[in-house]
């Protein structure tokens, strides 16, 4: 069954998606306005915002633009959402070039760990006070393969999205008599335009046996969305701090 043809487990209710532009947060955009929602869709791309707009054609779709590691852009998002916020999903996330320990430089692990988890728990504190008020609210984080193992990634994005794996069970533990859940959905390999090159030569022979052995094939965008969304949704009203690997098995290796 599409998404649009299904039921709309989100009416009435307003969601932020951060990364909406393009990828994983686009379909999740696009799946949570298909089931009612309002959305407030935040990219660092103007250009990809403008697209998703004209592709939906929706007055229940409002866009920011900017960067999510800058408090006046979360200020920006939670302005934009007006009042409560029922779901988070944060999606936002760059990768580090596959660099291992011995070859980060100080730019790479600050602009990583800034995107992948200091902003994440920046806006994660922003919209917690709304949900407790309320009594409900559902937060999803995504993780990924990399905060499973260490052989997925570079040092930093593995660092990154092991710590949002902590972040995510604490913050579901602390809150989770008030309403409030949060949860990660964990991506093997996805189709998106998130770029992956190698800028190491070591990585590269370090990494590349085990990704071309065990790495399942490559997921669409709009099954990991189909993840969160299930979790955004009071459908998982029992579930919180899990992390829920979307890997096509690789986790099971």
């Amino acid at each position: 069954m599409h998404a649009a043809d299904g039921p709309r487990r989100f009416e009435g209710r307003t969601l932020i998606v951060t990364g909406a532009g393009s990828g994983i947060g686009r379909a999740t955009t696009q799946r949570l306005l298909a089931e009612g929602a309002r959305v407030v869709a935040a990219d660092v791309i103007q250009q990809r915002l403008d697209e998703l707009t004209e592709a939906m054609h929706s007055d229940r779709l409002v866009t920011i633009a900017g960067d999510l590691t800058e408090g006046t852009v979360i200020d920006q998002v939670l302005d934009a959402a007006g009042g409560t916020v029922d779901g988070l999903a944060n999606v936002a996330g760059i990768m580090d070039g596959f660099l291992p320990t011995a070859e980060i430089d100080d730019d790479t692990w600050d602009r990583v760990l800034a995107v992948n988890l200091t902003a994440v728990m920046r806006l994660t504190r922003a919209v917690l006070p709304g949900m407790i008020d309320a009594g409900a609210g559902s937060i999803v984080n995504v993780s990924s393969e990399a905060a499973l193992r260490g052989s997925a990634a570079g040092t930093a994005y593995t660092t990154s999205k092991h710590a949002v794996d902590g972040l995510t069970k604490s913050t579901a533990f602390f809150y989770a008599a008030t309403g409030v859940r949060c949860n990660a959905v964990a991506p093997g390999a996805v189709a998106t335009n998130i770029e992956a090159p190698f800028r190491s030569e070591f990585a590269g022979a370090r990494l590349g046996p085990y990704l071309q052995t065990n790495v399942p094939p490559i997921a669409a965008a709009e099954q990991i969305a189909a993840a969160i969304t299930w979790l955004l949704s009071d459908d998982s009203a029992n579930i919180t701090g899990v992390i829920l690997p979307s890997d096509g098995g690789w986790s099971a290796i």
